[in-house]
């Protein structure tokens, strides 16, 4: 049973393997969105449902401050500061940010909490917020940039390299849909970070140096403050990106029930919609379009093959029967087009031995089987034998009597023994025949002749 084990372990690795390899789009579909990238994440399975350019470089603007967002939500978790923390803003975080960038006009000396800071950051995209956090995280901007790229890595975002905390543009500072799925991913296992981006207006009281300050949130799904008629209520957040360079951006999280979505559109702008007379914002429409998308045509589906034997293996020493049927057992569970005929998934076996000797045992294990469609491969299911099946003893033993001469050491020893004996036999004529006497010789030694006279 442990080299059994130990085969289903190497024939399972490479769908391990997988699961640390970005993810395949499910959905076929073409939306014709109006974008240059997109990517639609069933985030609570990690399923990548749909993939317009989604890993190809793209430029992520302001939704750059997820990332930021997300270093402050882990230096929280680890106690290093808290949504109450209050910080003294320093000449370096405000200084060398372009006028049109500085919305919360922060200034040096000013002291104001995490918790305001991350509003203004988030909601209305301040990007004076984002140096400032950075500091009080890892005491410089650059060794929080630094910071932000190592935690790339960790979240496996191959396409991602960012130069500043605010998503000014950069030819060095860039990402992919997919890479942002996975920062807003991250970021959304932190209740904090989902109150912020879901809220539609904050205050910051008065500081130090100013009086109150109001922010509004720039995404549509949200709130209507800035651009009406985009309002989505299975939205519960998100981060807007506008830069010549980049276009208009979104990436944004929708629940329904059980199911939490992550979409992103990168590269889009005003666009004419056939039959509507005013330019639509194509990052909010489209958004939208995807999640709908995502919510209407897709569903988790359990797949199964343990309805009849799918395979057999040969079975030796045994009178109850020369063959053992195999089930798969177990199950996969993935989200999956509604549309999709589960019949056309395919199905590969891979067996252990095509034969084994008894004993089989009910349940052992002696093969796998890998589901897969269209090339993507949905993962693998262990094949097991139906019945037991029981050895025979006379079988054995007979074989064990044969086998027992089949050894080396066995026939090494029977060949010493024919030879010794062959030596023996040798022997023993030669010396009967040094001992055998010659014709006449008894006659000659026992003459005695008698002298003639």
């Amino acid at each position: 049973m442990k080299k059994y084990r130990f085969l289903s372990l190497l024939l399972a690795l490479p769908m391990a393997l997988s699961l640390f390899l970005p993810a395949s789009a499910i959905g076929k579909e073409d939306l014709n969105l109006f974008c240059t990238s997109a990517a639609l994440l069933d985030a609570n399975h990690n399923d990548l449902l749909y993939d317009m350019n989604a890993r190809e470089r793209a430029y992520p603007a302001s939704i750059t401050k997820v990332m930021t967002a997300l270093l402050v939500m882990e230096a929280i978790e680890g106690g290093q500061l808290s949504m109450d923390t209050v910080v003294t803003v320093s000449e370096t975080a405000v200084q060398n940010i372009p006028p049109e960038y500085v919305i919360g006009s922060f200034k040096a000396g000013e002291q104001v909490s995490i918790k305001d800071l991350l509003y203004c950051m988030l909601l209305e995209s301040d990007c004076d917020a984002s140096n400032i956090l950075a500091e009080a995280v890892d005491g410089t901007v650059a060794e929080f940039v630094a910071h932000m790229n190592r935690k790339a890595g960790e979240l496996d975002c191959q396409g991602t390299h960012l130069t500043n905390t605010y998503g000014l543009h950069d030819e060095n500072h860039y990402s992919t849909a997919y890479d942002i799925t996975l920062w807003m991913k991250a970021a959304l296992e932190y209740d904090q970070f989902r109150e912020v981006i879901g809220t539609d207006r904050y205050t910051v009281p008065a500081t130090n140096l100013s009086g109150e300050r109001f922010f509004y949130n720039k995404n549509a799904l949200i709130s209507n403050l800035y651009y009406s008629g985009y309002y989505y209520d299975k939205c519960i957040g998100g981060k807007t990106g506008t830069t010549d360079d980049a276009g208009r951006c979104l990436v944004a999280a929708a629940e329904d029930g059980d199911e939490l979505l992550i979409s992103v559109i990168l590269g889009s702008g005003p666009m004419q919609v056939p039959g509507e007379e005013n330019l639509k914002q194509g990052q909010f429409r489209e958004s939208i379009r995807l999640l709908e998308y995502g919510f209407d045509n897709f569903q988790r589906v359990t797949i199964t093959r343990d309805s009849e034997p799918v395979a057999t293996v040969k079975v030796t020493m045994s009178r109850q029967a020369d063959e053992v049927n195999l089930k798969a057992q177990g199950s996969i569970v993935r989200t999956l087009p509604k549309s999709m005929d589960l019949d056309d998934i395919e199905s590969r076996i891979s067996l252990f031995a095509e034969e084994v000797e008894a004993p089989v045992k009910e349940g052992q294990l002696m093969g796998v089987m890998t589901l897969s469609y269209e090339g993507e491969v949905y993962g693998t299911l262990d094949l097991v034998a139906v019945t037991s099946v029981e050895r025979s003893e006379l079988l054995y033993k007979k074989q064990q009597f044969f086998a027992f001469f089949q050894t080396t050491g066995v026939k090494l020893a029977l060949a010493t023994g024919l030879l010794l004996a062959a030596l023996l036999v040798l022997r023993l004529a030669v010396f009967r025949k040094k001992r055998r006497p010659k014709a006449g010789a008894h006659s000659r030694g026992n003459y005695r002749g008698t002298r003639m006279r």
